[in-house]
């Protein structure tokens, strides 16, 4: 899983509350679990004129003019800046690889449903919950196309000269800066997972078949 430290880029505004997992992606592209290639699909009810699935060329589609994503202002965005309640509905894991393989590293909202916050750190997208008050601000900034810098490490959002301070659980933290997801952090006790296997097998063998 790739690291989060300190990460700046340009901020996609969302001026819309309660995006569920079906809205960032439906259910059509639910036909892999590789993690990769959901990208072009993100948000694509809204992002295209015209009806999808895995057999349609993306490049065959009309975009729609008047969604966020194909806004010129906001080409190359990393940084979602969205309303409450983003990523409800279900639990579809692949709602924040879309988002992750669309680019984006952080999703900065008043509040998020709890599966997809959960499922933001397991795949290095960091979501960032702010008061409305300081959401509004972000959205009256973000409006012409604009940068913003994120830094996990100290905890803050630079904005122009403004610094803004948010919270993480300590642990998920540290996970997300050493880009540890569940099987990586599993790896770390690599040696000692590896040692009491052999001495299980040692001392209980007809477990694997083998006569004591």
């Amino acid at each position: 899983m790739q690291a989060f430290r300190v990460h700046s880029g340009v901020v996609l505004p969302m001026d819309r509350a309660n995006v569920d997992t079906d809205a960032i992606i439906p259910k059509q592209y639910l036909k892999s679990v590789r993690r990769t290639g959901f990208g072009p699909y993100a948000f694509d009810d809204w992002r295209y004129l015209d009806a999808g699935d895995l057999d349609t060329p993306v490049d065959s589609r009309r975009p729609n003019p008047d969604f966020e994503l194909n806004d010129a202002r906001y080409a190359g965005a990393s940084i979602l800046l969205a309303r409450r309640n983003f990523g409800c509905g279900s639990s579809r894991e692949h709602a924040v690889w879309a988002l992750a393989d669309q680019g984006f590293r952080c999703v900065i909202a008043p509040s998020f449903a709890d599966i997809f916050f959960n499922n933001c750190f397991k795949n290095g997208v960091l979501p960032i919950v702010l008061e409305e008050e300081t959401i509004d601000e972000l959205f009256a900034f973000a409006a012409g196309g604009a940068e913003l810098t994120v830094d996990l490490e100290q905890q803050q959002i630079h904005v122009g000269e403004r610094q803004i301070d948010f919270r993480v659980d300590p642990a998920r933290r540290e996970r997300l800066l050493a880009g540890l997801d569940d099987i990586g952090q599993t790896l770390q006790l690599r040696a000692q997972i590896q040692d009491f296997e052999a001495r299980r097998r040692r001392e209980k063998p007809w477990l694997f078949g083998a006569r004591a």
